[in-house]
């Protein structure tokens, strides 16, 4: 009401005429004209200056306008000046989330926490012959890992004395760790947590930003997992040297006990082993590994783990290392063979034991065939299998010593006119027969004009002659009859994955390159007339009928399977590989490349596919060897001395794992050790062993005179 008072006011103090009544107008056009107030024109009374009104709404509007706050774009600098703390804020904080979660997300693909459960080096696996004979150890010692709980104090304390005295109240960095190791030389930089990082899922490389990393992920661990889960996967994984990973298998290889039942010198002296295994090996340097168990044991003084009158009471640990690997690291068949086992074992920490395909017999027959051929300065491969894969011997090189190179699957060399097999097989397909003949006349014309061995020629030769004679303008005119289409297709269908280039007729003379073991293998897919025949190096399970029935294998009809066998006996019984030729059915065939580079002789004989190659590693030429020649006489040496072996007998082998694990060394007098599941145990008592067998103890004396065995009365 007070509103509407002053408005009634102020129109009757405002009245031009004196009316006793009336109201505040509101608007310009309500208003009375004042006499007084007139310009160079008259407005009548009641009529509207539009012009004066607009005018006033403009200086009105413009008074009362809001700021702009169009700052420009983004990349200008008044963009961002004049930002209310609060909008920082709130941005900053929103950064920091998202840069979390994005943290978060990359740590779970790269650094998995399950990885550090896995053993960081491959655990050992042993390979056996078909017979059961160790033949080759590769692989890491690597035990079960250790449990914390399990564990007495003193074999923790030196490692967190050394290592990380701050272990349990860091959160995965310590600063004053790092300090104390510039400051006093003792202990490292890195903390526990930060070493399990490195070497889990990081490379050993020294950088910042590997260090950044290292870090980074420490506390990535911290976060997800218990201080003794990580001192746990620590010290299940850590190196000791001597190929020994994780504490376990240190402490039963340098002195033959478990982890839980080391004596505190024997656990000073592991911890001192992580710094330098190598340099501090005890089995190699016992002075340096006794002088830096010395400094483990001051640093427990010093952290309050021991005192300095327990410290100098401790004795110098002896050794007691009782495994001894007499088995050859690797071996041409290993090497090949390892890599196929490991892709089929899952990562763990067992010691693994695996039953190959080599035949203990027929390898030993191998390695005495090639150490006694006249090789000179060249070098010789030669596998064997049987028809449907299964490799049986190996040697890649002279000596592996010398070189571990293989030279049946990892070199690749041209196979000569052992790829004529593909050539002819592909004919016989498409209907030519043994008996047929083609041109044997020179090459004239076109870009390549091959020649055969010493110029010999002729107008025509059968199929089988020119096989077994192994002509090579026959081979080149045939490839072009049948096409190369043909022939790459019966070459793939065997089983050959090298490069074959279409259209090149010099093909037909094996001018590709393929390894000795892929070749050998289409060979044993002509012997077993199934293929393609995948060489194996474990035995595989027997096929189902369903696998049977439903396999994607091929073979060849009863007529081509049988006149390609019809032409490589030529070759091998009155062709060029008759100093290979047995007393029993044999079939082969003989490669030798341009300049003598490269000889080989691949065939079979009773269940046997054997391939040979001789030549140089820089591929310079043969003395004039030629696949008829060394490589054939190495292919029959062998042969005939596997036809004569008998058949392989499986034998009880030495257990291929060493020793078994021990006993609990730390027994107590009158404590009983079973020996057996018949009751036979062992006690020790003052002055004696006491054994027990079917509850009747004896008792066993050591003295000058020997072992005393006597029965003890019990009455």
């Amino acid at each position: 009401m007070a509103l509407f008072k002053r408005f009634w006011k102020r129109s009757r103090d405002n009245d031009p005429m004196g009316a006793e009544g009336g109201y505040y107008a509101l608007y310009e056009s309500q208003r009375p004209v004042d006499p007084d107030d007139r310009t160079t024109s008259y407005r009548p009374a009641g009529s509207t200056d539009f012009s004066r009104w607009d005018a006033g709404l403009s200086q009105f509007d413009g008074a009362n306008a809001p700021a702009s706050h169009d700052r420009g774009s983004f990349w200008k600098r008044s963009f961002w000046l004049g930002r209310r703390k609060r909008w920082w804020a709130v941005r900053i904080i929103a950064a920091f989330i998202m840069l979390f979660i994005a943290l978060v997300a990359w740590l779970a693909i790269t650094a998995p926490l399950s990885k550090s459960l896995e053993p960081i080096a491959a655990p050992q696996v042993t390979l056996l012959a078909s017979d059961g004979t160790p033949i080759a150890r590769s692989g890491a010692m690597v035990a079960a890992p250790v449990e914390v709980a399990s564990l007495p104090p003193h074999v923790i304390e030196p490692f967190l004395a050394i290592e990380d005295r701050r272990f349990y109240s860091h959160w995965g960095v310590d600063p004053r760790g790092v300090a104390r190791a510039v400051w006093t030389g003792r202990g490292g930089g890195s903390t526990i947590t930060q070493q399990l990082a490195k070497f889990t899922w990081l490379t050993p490389e020294r950088s910042l930003t590997r260090k950044a990393q290292e870090a980074l992920i420490a506390f990535w661990i911290e976060t997800w997992l218990t201080k003794d889960e990580i001192l746990e996967r620590y010290l299940s994984n850590a190196y000791f040297g001597d190929n020994q990973y994780g504490l376990r298998a240190a402490s039963l290889h340098y002195f033959y006990r478990k982890p839980e039942n080391l004596k505190p010198e024997q656990a000073a002296m592991l911890a001192g082993l992580l710094q330098a295994p190598s340099r501090y090996n005890p089995t190699k340097h016992y002075d340096r590994a006794k002088a830096r168990m010395d400094l483990v044991v001051g640093a427990m003084v010093d952290a309050g783990y021991m005192s300095q009158a327990e410290a100098d009471r401790l004795p110098a640990p002896r050794l007691d290392v009782r495994t001894a690997n007499d088995l050859p690291t690797g071996t041409y068949f290993a090497d090949w063979a390892l890599p196929l086992a490991r892709e089929q074992i899952e990562p763990g920490y067992e010691r693994l034991v695996v039953e190959t395909t080599l035949d203990a017999q027929l390898q030993a027959l191998a390695n005495r065939v090639v150490s006694r051929a006249s090789l000179g300065n060249a070098q010789v491969g030669l596998v064997a299998m049987r028809p449907k894969g299964e490799v049986v011997a190996m040697v890649g090189g002279k000596s592996y010593a010398d070189s571990p190179f293989n030279r049946v699957t990892q070199a690749k060399r041209q196979p000569g006119s052992t790829f004529k097999l593909f050539v002819y097989l592909a004919a016989l397909e498409a209907g030519w027969d043994p008996e047929d003949t083609i041109s044997n006349q020179s090459i004239a014309t076109g870009s390549y004009r091959p020649k055969n061995s010493r110029e010999r020629y002729s107008e025509a030769i059968t199929l089988e002659d020119a096989f077994a004679s192994s002509s090579n303008v026959a081979a080149v005119r045939l490839f072009n009859e049948v096409g190369s289409d043909a022939v790459i297709r019966t070459a793939r269908s065997l089983g050959v994955t090298s490069d074959l280039p279409e259209g090149d007729p010099s093909l037909a003379l094996g001018t590709t390159s393929m390894s000795l073991l892929e070749l050998t293998a289409a060979y044993a897919g002509v012997a077993a007339n199934q293929y393609p025949v995948r060489p194996y190096a474990f035995p595989q399970e027997e096929e189902s009928w369903w696998e049977w029935l439903t396999s994607s294998k091929g073979s060849f009809s009863g007529r081509v399977h049988g006149d390609m066998e019809q032409m490589l006996r030529a070759a091998i019984n009155r062709g060029t590989g008759e100093a290979a030729e047995l007393p029993i059915a044999n079939f082969g065939k003989t490669g030798t490349t341009q300049n003598y580079r490269d000889a080989l002789f691949v065939g079979y004989a009773g269940d046997l596919v054997v391939g040979v190659w001789v030549g140089n590693d820089d591929n310079s030429p043969l003395d004039r060897v030629s696949g008829g020649g060394l490589p054939a006489r190495i292919w029959k040496d062998f042969m005939r001395g596997a036809l004569d072996l008998p058949a392989p007998q499986p034998r009880a082998s030495p257990d291929p794992q060493g020793p078994v694990e021990p006993f609990d060394i730390d027994i107590e007098e009158g404590e009983e050790i079973p020996l057996g599941e018949d009751g036979t145990t062992l006690r020790i008592e003052e002055g004696g062993l006491i054994l027990s067998q079917d509850g009747v103890p004896m008792e066993l004396r050591v003295t000058e005179d020997g072992v005393q065995v006597e029965p003890i009365d019990q009455r």
